[in-house]
């Protein structure tokens, strides 16, 4: 998405930066409000997040931060 289409960071990027552990939550609610599947969090994050990989916060999401 960067070199693509010019975007400043990438889709998984972003989730770093704004915390895994806040977009399973978001997703969470939107699942509850809505009951479309669509909003239910893959396992991948799921498990991303039970393991305290959150993201750049937590130093390791995605991506590892130093």
């Amino acid at each position: 998405m960067k070199l693509g289409a010019g975007f400043p960071m990438g889709p998984l990027e972003l989730a770093d930066f704004t915390g895994l552990d806040t977009k399973k939550y978001i997703l969470n609610i939107m699942l509850e409000k809505t009951g479309l599947s669509v909003f239910r969090p893959i396992d991948l994050l799921d498990r991303l997040v039970s393991e305290g990989k959150v993201g750049r916060k937590g130093g390791e999401g995605f991506y590892k931060y130093s």
